[in-house]
């Protein structure tokens, strides 16, 4: 888990004393992917607020490395099911800030692939167990970070057609509507969080 003193920590879901897992002071770790086989974490790194985020891997050990994605910023990085891909939305595809877009890079680092050109802000691609479907979060175009208080959709998309939405949902929300993944372990459903409308 991710704490207010920017680093990220270990503990059982069922409650108790944590253990810090970052080593490196001064910066933020934003907790985000677990490898398929449980042994590396991939986090977002920033040093301070007013610079692009950086995707960083935790090993075991504690050592951290970070992975090249070109100089915009990233969020969301998740890898994908069978472990080959780490999923992510970057501006490294764009000069003006705020228009993030999907993309996909090698585990291990290499060259980032996008997965849709689209007029919206999409945010936080996450795979199902299976691999089959995805959801991600688009935001009004010209959106910088992911806010709350905005009209958004929820899609999801076959991983093989990132460009054909199977369902769009539509609402108000924004931050923490679709952070982080919410799969169901069968990949037959997701969570996501609408905000409350006031009568």
């Amino acid at each position: 888990m991710s704490a207010m003193d920017g680093h990220i920590y270990r503990g059982a879901v069922t409650g108790g004393p944590v253990e810090r897992v970052t080593r490196d002071n001064g910066v933020w770790h934003f907790l985000h992917g677990v490898s398929p086989d449980h042994s590396r974490l991939a986090y977002v790194r920033l040093s301070n607020f007013a610079e692009p985020g950086r995707l960083a891997i935790l090993s075991q050990s504690a050592s951290s490395q970070l992975l090249d994605t070109g100089d915009g910023h990233i969020d969301g990085p998740e890898w994908s099911p069978d472990g080959t891909w780490i999923y992510l939305n970057t501006e490294a595809f764009t000069t003006a800030p705020g228009h993030a877009q999907l993309a996909r890079l090698p585990d291990g680092g290499g060259p980032l692939e996008r997965l849709i050109t689209s007029t919206t802000v999409d945010w936080f691609p996450h795979l199902s167990p299976d691999g089959r479907y995805a959801t991600y979060l688009g935001f009004p175009a010209g959106t910088l970070g992911h806010p709350a208080d905005l009209d958004v959709s929820v899609k999801v998309v076959d991983t093989e057609d990132w460009a054909t939405p199977l369902q769009t949902y539509s609402l108000f929300g924004g931050q923490g509507t679709l952070n982080v993944n919410s799969w169901a372990p069968d990949s037959t459903r997701f969570a996501f969080i609408a905000y409350p409308l006031a009568p």
